[in-house]
């Protein structure tokens, strides 16, 4: 890739789980976290977290390469920047929380998936997981998940409809049975709680 020509010359942009699916990590996640304080509040800056590493795709605009450590799929999608950004979140939005460490690492949880799942998909380049300290690009062995580009148009073709129902079998479907399992076992042992 070099720099933004791409979009200009075909309406390319960075391929990627859409931006409606990061947030079902968040979703999945919470009841498994709802005895440790995660609520709404919490919940929407997992959300939030588990999509923002994709506003490195403003890099293009300023000719930034993919491949370099701050173009798509880097430094914003490595796990230091997960860690480093669930603090920020704490320290500014919950730093009154009573329990900060679970929050954190709910929040580390959230925003590390978004390259987790980048590394499932079956386009574009890997992710530089360990960036900045390894700047390699990575890719799991098995990568199910349809990449897609994001455009205008892109959710009234047929390859939007394909790619979304290709995250509803292997990120919705399995995320809502996660959550599903989270808030069972949770309501169970809150019963079992007051039978006590």
């Amino acid at each position: 890739m070099n720099g933004f020509s791409p979009y200009l010359d075909k309406h390319w942009l960075p391929r990627m789980p859409t931006l409606f699916t990061h947030p079902a990590v968040a979703l999945a996640a919470a009841p498994w976290f709802r005895g440790v304080g995660v609520y709404r509040r919490e919940i929407v800056a997992g959300a939030t977290l588990s999509a923002l590493p994709d506003l490195d795709v403003v890099t293009f605009v300023f000719g930034i390469p993919y491949g370099h450590v701050l173009g798509h799929r880097g430094l914003s999608h490595s796990l230091l920047f997960a860690a480093f950004m669930s603090g920020l979140f704490v320290w500014r939005w919950f730093a009154n929380h009573p329990r900060r460490g679970p929050v954190w690492f709910y929040l580390f949880f959230c925003a590390a998936s978004h390259g987790l799942l980048d590394a499932l998909t079956n386009g574009g380049m890997g992710v530089a997981l360990f960036a900045p300290f390894d700047n390699s690009r990575y890719f799991f062995p098995w990568r199910p998940i349809e990449v897609s580009p994001i455009g205008r148009a892109f959710f009234f073709n047929h390859r939007g409809e394909m790619v979304i129902g290709n995250e509803l079998l292997w990120i919705w479907l399995p995320a809502l049975l996660i959550a599903a399992a989270g808030l069972a076992i949770h309501i169970i042992r809150k019963r079992t709680h007051r039978t006590h």
